[in-house]
């Protein structure tokens, strides 16, 4: 009877494998994205000066942007199952 050598390769931390995964990777990317994004559109359309921005303003905005980004790589029709 004659078997086979099966190779086993380590696979690291799960962390590792999460983040090198390519959804998480572009998750992330469009999160940050979107918060980018929506800390523009707060400073191009509310605040006249970068002394003028309230911290409480600019986080909002930026929370906002952030789950825009957060949806638009984890809806539904993102992974095509709509």
């Amino acid at each position: 009877m004659e078997f086979k050598k099966l190779d086993i390769k380590p696979q690291g931390s799960w962390i590792k494998r999460m983040l090198q995964s390519k959804h998480v990777q572009k998750t992330i990317l469009y999160t940050v994205g979107g918060s980018v994004v929506g800390l523009l559109v707060y400073y191009f359309t509310d605040a006249q000066t970068i002394s003028g921005m309230e911290l409480n303003e600019v986080i909002n905005h930026v929370i906002v942007g952030g789950l825009f980004g957060l949806f638009i790589t984890n809806s539904p029709c993102a992974r095509n199952k709509c």
